[in-house]
């Protein structure tokens, strides 16, 4: 069963959250994707641009609208996923407790639907 684990937590500045708490951060999140890496369940991760470079589209009355900026504007944002191939939720809970921004952040564990394999839509197993 696919699970995507997704990030948010507070954003800072390279500035504000400084040199070496940045570096830690970075050394933590090598070692969390080696470790999903090496357990064989890691399918994709990614880490996310601050949301100040996020333009949001959507439709409104037949029309286009981009907006600069994220749709929601809250103190956490989206910062990153890992999508991760587990045989349940408690296997996927317990990669997500092992996710470094859960001590600063929330990870949201949700279920995938269905994903695309050589472009045709898969249901999720």
């Amino acid at each position: 069963m696919r699970y995507t684990l997704l990030l948010h937590y507070p954003e800072m500045s390279e500035a504000e959250l400084g040199e070496e708490a940045l570096a830690e951060g970075q050394a933590a999140f090598a070692s969390y994707a080696a470790t999903l890496q090496a357990a064989g369940v890691l399918i994709g991760g990614e880490v996310l641009q601050p949301s100040a470079v996020t333009t949001t589209v959507r439709m409104r009355d037949g029309a286009l609208q981009v907006q600069d900026g994220p749709f929601a504007d809250t103190k956490e944002q989206l910062g990153g996923t890992f999508v991760i191939d587990v045989p349940d939720l408690d296997a996927a809970i317990e990669y997500a407790r092992q996710a470094p921004s859960v001590q600063w952040g929330a990870v949201e564990v949700r279920p995938g639907a269905v994903h695309t394999v050589d472009g045709t839509w898969t249901p999720n197993r």
